[in-house]
Parts: structure tokens; sequence; C-alpha cells
């Protein structure tokens, strides 16, 4: 059962087009990451759904329910904002209880409603605090439960951890991700970042110019991007422009890129244009290092002779950035390498990368 459904959404703003002729449906229990830059439709479709933003055309329906006539507190939607908007004057009981008043909840039924909420967010105990007696991330937990305390047909969350730290971000998104699978809460998530769109949603929706340009499932996004926006808003990307030179008997394309580097793709990744971008992601970007002989292709990779022009350590990665010929770059992402980069500046290396891991847009 689709518990929402947007058909030919469309808001503008004097001659600029906010939202352009979107549609979606989502289903039960699952969550949907709307994704895209600033500007790009995603917070302006979050408030049509909750119904503060009205639109210019298209209908809205919750549960099968055409909502257009009614006010956001009569859809049954939970909401968590950017900023929280947590009551200063209300205890934290008081605010995860104040929409069950206001839906209309026994005041018998309400107390072990906020202990359940509270519960669940690991907020047990807290029940008269306040929020400027919270941190960040305890007062996220706070607009979560009141939240899901009325049982909304769809949570809306808009930026949800992007007031927290980077730290406390990726445990409260794993936490987050628990809770809601735990509910089952038919959920929309509104972020720019990507690894939280990626980790949070079933299914991501990436938005551009207030257009739905991709959906489908986190490694769709990532693997198989629609195009050339998507492929480069998403993850980190080495481009280069090529122009076809060939197909060979094994099924490649040529391509001669800038620097005048060879580079080949599948031909069913490749099309028929005489020119193409390439993109390769930097984590499938192998390093040869030591004494080694002109790069010889072989019939699944390509090789590109540079020399290392910066290492960066990150931990468990390390950043290789490498200066192709004709002063072009390639940055690749060395994984689980501990404390020893392995690479210096100046040093010559062979970047090695499999025809399969080149996107041709």
């Amino acid at each position: 059962m689709n518990v929402l459904e947007l058909k030919d959404i469309t808001k503008r703003y004097g001659g600029f087009t906010a939202v352009d002729d979107v549609s979606l449906e989502i289903e039960q229990g699952r969550v949907l990451s709307l994704l895209g830059p600033s500007g790009c439709g995603k917070t302006t479709t979050l408030r049509i759904i909750a119904g503060f933003t009205a639109p210019d055309g298209g209908t809205v329906r919750i549960a099968g329910e055409d909502v257009g006539h009614l006010k956001p507190y009569e859809r049954n939607v939970g909401l968590l904002f950017q900023d929280y908007a947590l009551f200063p004057h209300m205890t934290v009981a008081q605010n995860v209880a104040y929409g069950l008043r206001y839906r209309g909840s026994s005041a018998a039924a309400i107390p072990s409603r906020v202990r359940q909420m509270l519960s669940l967010v690991q907020l047990s105990g807290m029940e008269t605090r306040y929020p400027n007696q919270l941190s960040g991330g305890q007062q996220q937990r706070v607009a979560l439960a009141r939240a899901l305390a009325t049982d909304p047909k769809i949570v809306l969350l808009d930026e949800p951890l992007s007031a927290l730290d980077a730290k406390l971000r990726l445990e409260l998104r794993i936490e987050l991700k628990e809770i809601l699978r735990s509910v089952g809460a038919t959920t929309i998530v509104v972020t720019h970042d990507q690894e939280e769109a990626l980790s949070l949603g079933d299914e991501v929706v990436v938005m551009h110019s207030g257009r739905i340009v991709q959906r489908g499932t986190p490694t769709q996004i990532y693997e198989s991007p629609a195009d050339k926006f998507v492929a480069e808003f998403v993850g980190r990307s080495n481009w280069f422009n090529g122009a076809r030179t060939g197909c060979s008997n094994q099924g490649l394309s040529s391509f001669v890129a800038n620097g005048g580097v060879e580079i080949r793709a599948r031909s069913s990744q490749s099309g028929h244009s005489s020119t193409a971008d390439l993109c390769v992601r930097p984590e499938n970007i192998e390093l040869l290092t030591g004494a080694a002989p002109e790069p010889l292709q072989d019939a699944e990779h390509n090789v590109l002779r540079g020399v290392v022009l910066d290492v960066a350590s990150l931990g468990a990665d390390v950043h290789v950035v490498v200066e192709l010929p004709e002063k072009g770059r390639l940055l690749a992402i060395r994984k689980n390498v501990g404390r020893t980069p392995g690479v210096a500046p100046g040093q010559p290396v062979l970047a090695r990368f499999s025809v399969l891991d080149v996107l041709v847009f």
C-alpha cells in the first residue's frame, strides 16, 4: 500500500519554478531520502506534503486521502525540524505529550505513551528536564519522540542531523535508522548530505532544478548514476573528457582523454557519441609503486602513469592526489593501510582501474 502519493506537484515563486511536475509514491514502512543541493526543491516538496506550502498544481494523497484541503495539524504527519523546534518553557515530557493532547488522546493514556517514546529514544528518567538542560543530541531525540508519539501516517525529517557535530551525527544516524525500522514508520528524510541519504534511505530520490533526476536504492544511485549530475553530486569522482577512437573485438570503447591518456570502457556503458565525460571513483583506483615498466593495458584494466602530488592520512583511509600528464589530476583512496601510506609526494606511480569501473556520460 502506498502511504504517500504525489502527482504532478508544481510550485512556482514568480518566474522561478521550485518544484517542477514531481510525482512519487512511498510504500508503508519505507524510508525515502530526498537528496539534492540547496535550491533543488526538496524542502519545498517536504513543506507541500506537510501542508505548510500550497502547490500551484498537482495532488497530495496520504493513506489514499487527498489532503490538499487539510491544514498541517489535520494531516497526522510527524515532523522533525532541523532546529528541533522544542518548546523551551516545557519539560521533556510536556514536549513529547504536546501532540497527543491536541490529537485527542485521553489524559490517562498520555503518560504511558510519553514513557514509551522516551524509552524508545533512550531518554528515560529525563522527563522533568527542560530543553536548555539537554545536549544537542538529546534535544534531537526529544524532537523525534514527539514526532513519533502520535503514531503518524508519515514522518518528515528536514535535515535532522545537520546541527550536530560530525561524530555525534554518525552515531545518531545509526540510532535513527534503528528507531525508524523498529516502529515501522513511513519516512521521508530531506538532506543534502550524501552519506546521510545513502545510509538512512531504503531508496534515494535525487533532485535537481525542481525535478527528480533519479530514484533507486543507495547502491543503484552510487554505482549506476543516471547522468553526470548524479555521478558528480553523489560521492567523489575523477573526471576525464574523452574523444572516442574506436571499439575493440572485446567490446571495449577507447577514448583519448585530457593529457593524451587512453581510457577504455565497456561499450554497453559508453553509448555511441564521439565524445564523452568519463568518471572513475577514487576507491576503485589501485596505486602500483616501485620500478615499473611502461604501463601495459590488459584486457580488463586501464593503467595510467603519474607522480604523487599530495598524501593526506584520514585515519583508516589515505587520500592520494596523483598528477597525470599535462597537469591532469587524479584522486585515489587507499583503505585500511594503517599509519603508513606507502607513497610520498614526488614518487612515480601507476594508477590501475577496471574498465568496468569507468562510467561514461
